[in-house]
């Protein structure tokens, strides 16, 4: 792998973002850049790139749109984001709109580029951003999808490399922002309680669902050309399940903790037909924008395992799916069964219970005896923690101060990226029929099949 241009030390001091005046930026940047601003963690200059005709002063107008809409407009937060923005507007394939970049780059030398924009313009903006002179001691934050395949994935790494290193390489996913997400870890490696449990002689199954209420919400075409698997089963899912299969990292340096998430990918076979059902939800075709014939999945139910010392013979199922009864992501870590000891009662499995979203939930399943004379149970869910906190970083903004400061522990790594496309590659391009499923169902009785073995799924109960 080429090296690159060497980083310089310390933190970015500019950002640069490309499609400025994309639907992206109007509802997760200019929000994430006005709360970094709110903080005090916003001190360098912010300059949008885009084509659009537009000016600085209307570049002002829609970021001040965006958090009145998004993120509670904070006058003095966005007085201080507007005065360090700036904007250049011209086409991506012109040198010369690099080279209008690189005048108002300045003296930065730290510079960081985020590509927010479609993934088939990389590589042109990459290009362009070597020759300008405006990739010299910066980074690049790019936005999945990273790839449609592994191959493109392959592709556009070479490219990436031809002009940064990897040390300089952001793949942002947001769900790696989350704090619910980030929660998993320090939950299973800050309590000495769970470690004895946490492997294939306690663990029975787990489970991990995202279940979105909603449709494609007038992204159809985008929709129709992606499809669960690559939405976000190749991504956000497997990250989830790498933060609750992998191995405690020595120490918490950045590369020491993706070393293991990677590891836990290794461990997966790639998917075969027989490990997974897709769905499509009753009315996706009358979508505007999705083709009258189309095969794209809504809904992908999945069963895998880890091939390691801890995990080898546990099935991990993985579901997620539009047009379900709600919106919600849950894990459910099941444990084995206890002995039935008291006539009348099998006690049901003990499960450990997280909610990623829309809010933190740490829960255990346990059976307690009911009031009266007699022996007999019923399960509880006991409640550990559960809050949503206000006050703490969105995904985007913590992720981009992240990127900002260099740390890179919550990004994906090449390798990392690629073992994820490796396991999902062959499962690609209707390789595997579609089933019809009725919005406001959980998807189609072949997703409860492949379960069955196991127990059948944990629907995600509505948010409390």
């Amino acid at each position: 792998m080429k090296e690159g241009i060497a980083r310089s030390a310390g933190s970015s001091d500019a950002l640069v973002f490309f499609g400025a005046t994309g639907d992206l930026a109007h509802k997760k940047i200019f929000p994430a850049l006005q709360a970094l601003a709110k903080r005090g963690n916003l001190d360098i200059p912010v300059v949008g790139v885009a084509k659009a005709g537009w000016t600085l002063d209307q570049l002002r107008a829609r970021a001040r749109d965006s958090v009145e809409r998004y993120g509670g407009f904070d006058p003095d937060a966005f007085g201080r984001l507007s005065g360090l923005m700036d904007y250049v507007d011209g086409d991506y394939s012109d040198a010369a709109t690099f080279q209008e970049l690189r005048r108002k780059l300045g003296d930065a030398k730290r510079p960081m580029h985020y590509l927010a924009i479609p993934p088939s313009l990389f590589e042109t903006v990459i290009h362009r951003l070597g020759e300008s002179g405006c990739a010299e001691g910066a980074r690049i934050v790019l936005e999945k999808p990273f790839g449609h395949n592994l191959v493109t994935a392959q592709t556009l790494n070479s490219v990436v490399h031809g002009i940064f290193s990897e040390e300089d390489v952001f793949r942002i996913d947001h769900y790696l922002g989350k704090n619910t997400v980030q929660n998993l870890l320090y939950f299973r490696f800050a309590n000495s309680f769970l470690e004895p449990l946490w492997n294939r002689q306690f663990v029975e199954s787990v489970q991990i669902t995202m279940a979105e209420k909603f449709g494609v919400e007038g992204r159809g075409n985008f929709y129709d050309r992606t499809g669960a698997l690559r939405d976000v089963v190749q991504n956000h899912l497997l990250q989830v399940l790498s933060n609750i299969a992998m191995e405690p990292p020595p120490g918490l340096d950045a590369e020491l903790v993706r070393d293991e998430k990677a590891k836990v990918l290794k461990g997966i076979r790639p998917f075969q037909p027989r490990d997974v059902i897709r769905g499509q939800f009753r009315g996706y075709r009358d979508e505007p924008g999705v083709r009258a014939n189309s095969q794209t999945e809504t809904f992908v139910a999945l069963r895998l395992e880890i091939n390691s010392w801890r995990w080898k013979g546990v099935p991990f199922y993985i579901r997620a799916g539009k047009g379900l009864p709600v919106t919600a992501t849950d894990v459910i870590v099941k444990l084995r069964q206890p002995p039935a000891i008291f006539a009348g009662f099998s006690p049901p499995a003990n499960y450990f219970h997280f909610r990623v979203t829309p809010d933190l939930m740490i829960a255990v399943g346990a059976s307690v005896k009911k009031a009266g004379d007699q022996l007999e149970g019923q399960q509880v869910e006991l409640v550990i923690s559960q809050h949503s906190d206000a006050a703490e970083m969105g995904a985007y903004e913590e992720l981009l101060f992240d990127a900002v400061q260099g740390n890179s522990g919550r990004f994906a790594r090449q390798d990392y990226v690629e073992e994820a496309w490796r396991i999902v590659d062959p499962i690609l391009n209707d390789a595997v029929p579609v089933h019809e499923y009725e919005p406001g169902t959980w998807g189609p009785a072949q997703a409860s099949a492949l379960i069955a073995p196991d127990g059948g799924w944990f629907d995600p109960p509505p948010p409390r």
